[in-house]
């Protein structure tokens, strides 16, 4: 299938101006794990100290409408390869082989390419190393030979070998570090870096900057991971700027779903409880900040939508390389309005969610299977016909009637029904657990 207008279509010309090495930009991609909107200061929250990236979003783009999926590992497989799973999601903690990574892609074009923190695409079920992802080194926790811990004591393994650590060590500490010294051993050649953070997936323990090193509270706890992944993140922009590098280097920040459903926020005198797996906004709605001094003019908020399809093609258009053809690819580049210009913009956007079958925490009536919906920026079709008023009711509680055809309702059931029937009716490679007669009747 073909998505014209996609990133098929913005694929398939081919730019014609070939950039030097000294001419291409860096690009770091920073994808954190498990952690809402509500949780940055620049998203209007008051719990949580993020002032790092609160500057990165007022001295760059804030998007307001950026939904992944709502669990990890799917929101990888979408994010690394500019497409909706519906055409290559296999199973949880697989990342499907033979479909190429923007990380293979930026290598063809003279990138050295590393990744550090969490890599869960690798399972006894199948999966991809990320040498065959395209990333020339690594230092990555949940991957074959690594060990549980991810946090203090970590188990890393760098480069096909787990790490033997000094006691004590704090595993975000070391995958920053690790990203520091590969950022300095490249300056002088064009890098991308990928940082699929290991914060702040839950356990909730203390960080190296928690005032009560013994606390077992887990909201503050997760408070105080938070604002470590604001530190890291600085760390990574100080970094930059000692080597002369921030200005040729453009930085994008968000996070694979929401946060996790034992934590509650407040924001703007709203109590959020996080949506991690579930299918409604406090699932999907994620931060995405983008930054280039060079490049964008800061200050401004975007509320176009933004899905993880379109952030290979985004990447690619900002480093201005020769566009990449992907099958079936549906993502496409929203690069021109981080410039200023009007660029495409989505009347609607599409996603594809088959979550992890044997976890019984995320079996709700929209999640016990794969499922799929379409939704603008108020109103959300289901495959099932549901339709929701995400404004008014954002927990998604009470269908709209289709019996009762009202404007605007009528009108968005219809385009977003035609958005889910222009792509495959089920996952085309999914492993599907097989319903007993009790689910089928329900």
């Amino acid at each position: 299938m073909k998505h014209i207008g996609y990133l098929t279509a913005f694929l398939i010309t081919c730019v014609t101006q070939s950039l030097t090495a000294a001419d291409k930009p860096n690009v770091i991609l920073i994808l954190c794990d498990d952690v809402g909107f509500e949780c940055f200061g620049s998203y209007g929250s008051h719990e949580y100290a993020t002032p790092r990236l609160d500057t990165l979003a007022a001295n760059g783009v804030r998007f307001e409408n950026c939904h992944s999926t709502p669990l990890c590992t799917p929101s990888r497989v979408n994010l690394m390869s500019g497409k909706s799973n519906v055409f290559n999601y296999f199973d949880f903690g697989v990342y499907p082989e033979g479909q190429p990574t923007f990380a293979n892609y930026f290598q063809e074009q003279g990138y050295h390419t590393a990744v550090a923190g969490k890599w869960q695409l690798l399972t006894g079920k199948g999966g991809i190393t990320p040498d065959e992802a395209g990333f020339e080194t690594h230092c990555l926790w949940n991957i074959p030979g690594g060990g549980r811990n991810r946090y203090w004591n970590p188990s890393l393994v760098q480069d096909g070998e787990l790490l033997d650590l000094p006691e004590n060590s704090y595993g975000p500490d070391i995958t920053t570090d690790f990203l520091i010294n590969f950022m300095k051993k490249n300056q002088a050649e064009p890098f991308l870096v990928y940082f699929p953070m290991i914060l702040p997936h839950n356990p909730f323990h203390v960080t190296p900057d928690s005032k009560d090193p013994h606390s077992t509270d887990a909201k503050s706890n997760f408070i105080d991971m938070v604002q470590y992944i604001d530190k890291n993140v600085g760390r990574l922009e100080d970094t930059l700027t000692s080597l002369g590098l921030r200005e040729k280097t453009l930085i994008i920040f968000t996070s694979d779903n929401g946060t996790n459903a034992q934590l509650t926020s407040e924001l703007k005198g709203e109590t959020i409880r996080g949506g991690k797996g579930y299918t409604h906004d406090y699932g999907t709605h994620v931060p995405l900040i983008v930054n280039w001094p060079r490049e964008i003019q800061g200050g401004r908020v975007i509320d176009d939508l933004v899905c993880f399809s379109d952030i290979f093609p985004t990447m690619v258009d900002a480093a201005k390389l020769p566009r990449k053809q992907i099958d079936d690819a549906d993502g496409w580049s929203f690069w021109p309005q981080c410039e200023g210009k009007p660029g495409r913009t989505r009347d609607w956007i599409y996603c594809y969610y088959f979550p992890r079958p044997s976890s019984a925490k995320y079996n709700d009536k929209y999640s016990h299977y794969e499922v799929s919906f379409a939704r603008n920026k108020r109103f959300k079709l289901y495959n099932n016909g549901e339709l929701f008023d995400t404004t008014a009711d954002v927990l998604e509680n009470v269908p709209i009637s289709a019996t009762i055809p009202e404007e605007p309702a009528n009108s968005a059931r219809n385009l977003l029904q035609s958005a889910i029937s222009s792509y495959p009716a089920v996952g085309l490679n999914a492993n599907r657990p097989k319903r007993n007669q009790t689910e089928k009747k329900k």
